[in-house]
């Protein structure tokens, strides 16, 4: 009997198996493992998500099989929300580290602190986030990996490996992993630095760590029909309101292609559009709503070009 085997017969952790298929929408159908009890550290389900199927069949193989899965994609695509949907409706505890220049070594790890028992103070060590995580059925997600620092990257690449043990130096321990831990990480680069300019404060990935992630997916912009229909029941959007976000998502791709030919220098992301329709239904003016959300963040050598985009896409000027 494996150590899962024994977990489920005492009954301390309880999955029953469930039709991807079912729960998440996707033409593949495998049998993925759902807990039985909700914890406190499992995300809030959105009912309105739209799962993308490969970007969701990914992280379920991660989950299923002890993975080590790596998202990534450009801004506002919904890496980070598309594993915690995934884990939401799998009862899977989930916890979500930005690895930011400001997160050190001892941040993951841990450290000694001065603490009172019985009246008395007395230096404890106290865990971080990682040895945590890496002892119960927890899915750590490190969101801006390509951003972590190279002391705290080195702490994460031995942890990769599926049956790695974490090594505590200052407490002269080695953890073995729960059988339910897992990792994952997104980035906006797949480690080969930012070659867009849009990425500031993003690092090479020693590309030695890069061979550990054994599932690499990737998730950018959807077709515009798919987009439609993320943001319409995101803003429980009526017939109306769907017009509109017919012609914010046309204006969108405008703004990306304009990108890509280099005549703009910021793009409109999924969740700038779903930010501008949010407001619009506040203040029921579309220019308004696309200023306060989106215009006021650009150059001011380039507004006229984002005006012409909404003309054409709109019907009418600016």
């Amino acid at each position: 009997m494996n150590k899962i085997e024994a977990i489920k017969k005492n009954n301390l952790l309880e999955t029953a198996d469930v039709s991807s298929k079912e729960i998440f929408g996707i033409e593949n159908d495998i049998k993925v493992p759902q807990f039985i009890k909700k914890d406190e550290n499992c995300p809030q389900i959105d009912k309105n998500y739209v799962f993308d199927e490969n970007t969701t069949l990914a992280i379920l193989l991660g989950l299923k099989y002890n993975k080590r899965v790596f998202l990534q994609g450009l801004h506002g695509t919904g890496k980070s929300s598309h594993i915690e949907q995934v884990c939401a409706r799998l009862n899977w505890p989930c916890i979500r580290v930005n690895l930011d220049s400001h997160i050190s070594r001892i941040d993951l790890i841990g450290k000694d602190s001065i603490v009172l028992e019985d009246n008395k103070q007395v230096t404890k060590f106290q865990e971080g986030i990682l040895p945590w995580a890496f002892q119960n059925n927890v899915a750590l997600v490190f969101d801006e990996y390509d951003a972590g620092r190279p002391d705290v990257m080195f702490v994460i690449q031995r942890v990769l490996e599926a049956e790695g043990k974490l090594t505590l130096l200052d407490q002269s321990k080695v953890l073995s992993p729960h059988p339910y831990f897992r990792i994952f990480a997104t980035a906006n680069t797949v480690g080969l630095g930012d070659t867009s300019g849009i990425y500031h404060g993003t690092n090479q990935i020693n590309q030695g760590q890069m061979d550990r992630w054994n599932i690499v997916a990737k998730l950018n912009y959807l077709n515009e029909d798919k987009e439609i229909e993320i943001i319409s029941k995101k803003i429980s959007a009526n017939t109306e309101d769907k017009k509109i976000i017919k012609s914010m998502v046309q204006m969108a791709n405008l703004t990306r292609k304009g990108f890509e030919q280099k005549d703009i220098s910021i793009t409109m992301s999924p969740r700038t559009v779903i930010m501008w329709a949010e407001n619009h239904k506040l203040l029921n003016n579309i220019q308004a709503a696309l200023s306060l959300t989106f215009l006021n963040k650009c150059d001011e050598s380039e507004i006229d070009v984002y005006k012409e985009y909404f003309q054409r896409t709109f019907g009418f000027e600016f």
